[in-house]
């Protein structure tokens, strides 16, 4: 199966409505940095909590990341085999913020990708 990916300069900004960013990273990179609205759930979690996340069945696609696109690989490839129109976004965050897309921290301190 082909995963699904979309390029940062593919990706709307601001990000329209109906379009749920899910960040499969785990708890201390999502505190340092993500993007404003996602929803975090860490890929190790992903299986067993997707059916409990009304938010991936209400959004007409889902823009799935982390770091660098690997995990966020395997959620996209999961998601999709659950029906969910997910796609994987190339480069992760990393490429995010090289693209100067906005990121928001839980810490005290700038937002920075892990």
């Amino acid at each position: 199966m082909e995963v699904p990916t979309a390029s940062v300069s593919g990706v709307p900004d601001p990000l329209p409505d109906g379009l749920l960013v899910l960040d499969v990273r785990e708890d201390d990179e999502w505190q340092a940095g993500h993007v404003a609205g996602s929803l975090h759930v860490p890929l190790r979690e992903l299986g067993m909590r997707y059916a409990e996340l009304p938010e991936l069945a209400d959004a007409e696609q889902t823009l799935v990341v982390c770091r660098v696109g690997n995990r966020s690989a395997y959620a996209t490839a999961f998601l999709q085999q659950q029906g969910i129109e997910a796609v994987n976004l190339d480069g992760g965050l990393a490429a995010w913020a090289r693209a100067g897309r906005p990121l928001v921290s839980d810490d005290e301190g700038p937002p920075t990708v892990l």
